[in-house]
């Protein structure tokens, strides 16, 4: 038997500095993904502290009628405003860089490295403490992929789509799920980034 795991983006967010909060398209689209997952046998549901995240777990937990479960590691790499003064170009600058150079730790937040592993260390857990069930995580575009990067070879990555090394960071829409096997034959990349959800 296996443990399931899908890795939902939190929905549209505002455009602003902090910890911003979704859009009312935003909202639209947490309720799509939420009626999604009632087809779904879910068992959990886990979020990042970020408001974004939290607020598009609340609506799916509203209707699969569960408790959000907050994870600091699943919080993004980086966010705009955790440093001081950063304008938006700079925030955009760095975050740039730590896409290209995996190792580079920016002056707030986490390597991309790093982050993946955050989160590499928190689906181990689930699937170690929840076998045989399905979760649900919320989290950011920029923290699935730097997991999918460190746990999967490029061929497997590009398999899903082309050139996803270099197109990383426009490959995954808001409320877009990716799911992820854990298995006796170890980690399976069973679906990325789907929004066939957001279109019925």
């Amino acid at each position: 038997m296996s443990t399931d795991v899908y890795l939902v983006r939190h929905a549209i967010k505002e455009k602003d500095v902090g910890d911003v909060a979704i859009t009312a398209a935003g909202l639209e689209q947490a309720h799509m993904t939420a009626n999604h997952f009632k087809k779904v046998p879910i068992s959990r549901i886990f979020s990042s502290p970020l408001n974004r995240a939290k607020q598009t777990a609340q609506i799916i937990g509203n209707v699969a009628r569960l408790p959000i479960i907050e994870d600091i590691r699943l919080r993004e790499r980086a966010n705009w405003g955790d440093l001081p003064g950063q304008t938006f170009q700079e925030f955009v600058e760095m975050w740039n860089r730590c896409t290209k150079e995996r190792d580079f730790s920016p002056p707030s937040g986490d390597s991309a490295r790093r982050a993946g592993e955050r989160l590499s260390s928190c689906l181990l857990e689930i699937s170690v403490q929840y076998p045989k069930e399905s979760t649900v995580i919320v989290t950011h575009g920029g923290l699935i992929t730097d997991f999918l990067l460190n746990e999967f070879s490029q061929e497997e990555l590009n398999n899903k789509h082309p050139n996803f090394i270099i197109e990383q960071s426009n490959l995954v829409p808001e409320c877009s799920i990716t799911k992820i096997r854990f298995g006796a034959e170890g980690l399976k990349l069973v679906d990325f980034a789907s929004i066939a959800h957001l279109h019925c």
